[in-house]
């Protein structure tokens, strides 16, 4: 079994060669992607689609990005990304539609076990999910193995390491359901700003 096979079936694994190549290609691509000029929004969308395994319409990355292997990163359609947003990509991320994501915020799909003596054994991977409609606070940290729900609200500066339903807000290291998104949130869009009393 290649260490790449023992990453994907959620084995220890290692760095070898085939993932050390797919590390440097991407990372040419990003830096390209963060040295174009502001002005080359064009350019900038097309080369998202050749770092990421599948891109949809309307997606927007401020950067500058961070990515590792990127072939493993699906985007939805109008998916928004602030500066900073950093991909520890080894395996799987899925990102729906609709997604904003503010900035300094790290999706990562790998760590190391805990007893010091395996730690030098490798590392695991596994997947990481955000739904459609998901808001990623500032500074948000999202751990391996872990699926946002849709429509949910991930509070800036949280640390994300167990699965949050749809529809709810929540916040906190580690992060933890505060409450369901309801009707006052149709009324109110920030603390008693009412959305019927703007000009």
């Amino acid at each position: 079994m290649t260490e790449q096979e023992r990453m994907k079936q959620g084995y220890v694994w290692q760095d070898d060669d085939e993932n050390m190549s797919l590390q440097a290609h991407t990372k040419a691509l990003v830096r390209e992607f963060n040295s174009m000029p502001p002005e080359d929004m064009e350019g900038r969308e097309a080369l998202l689609h050749d770092i990421f395994g599948k891109v949809g319409k309307n997606v927007w990355i401020t950067p500058p990005l961070t990515a590792a292997v990127g072939k493993y990163v699906s985007i939805g359609d109008g998916t928004y990304s602030n500066m900073n947003l950093t991909l520890i990509d080894d395996w799987k991320i899925t990102i729906g539609k609709n997604v904003l994501i503010g900035p300094n915020v790290t999706l990562c799909t790998t760590g190391h076990p805990i007893d010091p003596e395996h730690r030098g054994d490798g590392m695991y991977s596994f997947p990481i999910t955000i739904g459609d409609n998901v808001w990623l606070g500032a500074n948000v940290v999202v751990l391996p193995d872990v699926t946002i729900g849709e429509n949910s609200v991930i509070g800036a500066g949280s640390i994300v390491t167990k699965d949050i339903p749809a529809n709810c807000i929540a916040f906190g290291s580690p992060c933890k359901v505060y409450r369901e998104i309801n009707e006052h949130d149709k009324e109110y869009y920030f603390k008693n700003h009412r959305f019927d009393e703007q000009p």
